[in-house]
C-alpha cells in the first residue's frame, strides 16, 4: 500500500504509516550511534540489557541487528 511500510513475516502482517516508518528509522539510527559511540554518550552494557528485555545479548550482535534494521527501514522508506 502506498504511504505505508509492511512489517513481517509472522502470524500476521502489520503496516505502519510512512511517517511512522521514517521516525522508526531515525530512532534505530540514533540507537546505533549510541551503541557505537565513544565516551559518555555510549550506552552501557546494563542499558543494552534493559533494552533487550533483561536478556544479556552480545553487544556486538545487538549492534549489528540495530544497524541492519535501520538500513532495511531506510531503504523501505526511501
Amino acid at each position: 500500500m502506498p504511504g505505508s511500510t509492511t512489517l513481517g513475516p509472522g502470524h500476521g502482517v502489520d503496516a505502519i504509516d510512512h511517517p511512522d516508518a521514517q521516525r522508526m528509522t531515525s530512532v534505530m539510527q540514533e540507537l546505533h550511534r549510541l551503541l557505537t559511540a565513544a565516551g559518555p554518550e555510549r550506552l552501557t552494557d546494563a542499558q543494552v540489557t534493559a533494552l533487550c528485555g533483561g536478556e544479556a545479548p552480545s553487544r556486538d550482535e545487538f549492534t549489528a541487528w540495530v544497524e541492519r534494521v535501520a538500513r532495511q527501514l531506510e531503504s523501505a522508506t526511501a
